[in-house]
């Protein structure tokens, strides 16, 4: 008997990525010496904007650990993680699964905005970062650190430079500065050689980190 067998929607990633490895290990010696670590590995989306802001949410100044726990149990509420569906949760369930109050409410509201086609999804492409993040921090309980992994993660928007990370800083401190605290200004000095490919930068500093890609 044959089995059917499920299709897995394929990741994405940047066109742009060797161009940004090129020139990032040409002009940053810390890049020279941390992208060749990580052989292949590369940004990926899987292209689904509701899933990558929802995730964002839940991961809110808590650990990247506890973070992926508490989304592993919430996916398993709905059939799909779809705008529509989330507003059909019981609060109760959500909190079950180790949502605050507050994530909770911040949930509903995002699923509001797409299921009232509040949020501008097919312009996105086209717009501008800051006008994505307007747009975006509209929405309760999106910032401007959420919206910029949004950038980065979903549109794969190749110069994002996340100054309200606590990880490109840490990692900032630790690859340039010898641990040293780093202010934003001596953040936005180191990455003046990273432009135009602050994402790409930012990436291989978290994975300095973390060897694990951050999934979105």
């Amino acid at each position: 008997m044959l089995v059917a067998k499920t299709k897995v929607q394929p990741a994405i990633v940047p066109g742009y990525w060797a161009d940004a490895c090129a020139h990032l290990m040409k002009k940053d010696r810390v890049m020279n010496r941390l992208i060749p670590q990580f052989g292949d590995a590369c940004l990926q989306t899987r292209g689904d904007a509701f899933v990558t802001l929802a995730r964002s949410i839940v991961g809110q100044q808590i650990s990247v650990k506890a973070a992926q726990t508490i989304w592993d149990r919430f996916v398993l509420l709905p059939k799909k993680i779809t705008a529509a569906n989330v507003l059909k949760l019981n609060v109760d369930d959500m909190r079950a699964a180790g949502l605050s109050v507050r994530k909770v409410e911040y949930l509903v509201d995002l699923a509001l905005h797409f299921d009232k086609g509040a949020v501008h999804v097919k312009a996105w492409e086209a717009m501008e970062d800051e006008a994505i993040i307007d747009e975006l921090t509209a929405i309760r309980g999106i910032g401007r650190w959420t919206a910029e992994m949004f950038l980065i993660f979903h549109l794969m928007r190749p110069n994002i430079l996340p100054l309200d990370d606590v990880g490109l800083i840490k990692g900032i401190s630790k690859s340039y500065f010898s641990g040293d605290v780093v202010s934003r200004s001596d953040a936005r000095e180191v990455a003046a050689a990273w432009a135009p490919f602050c994402s790409v930068a930012t990436w291989y500093i978290w994975r300095s980190l973390d060897p694990v890609p951050v999934d979105y």
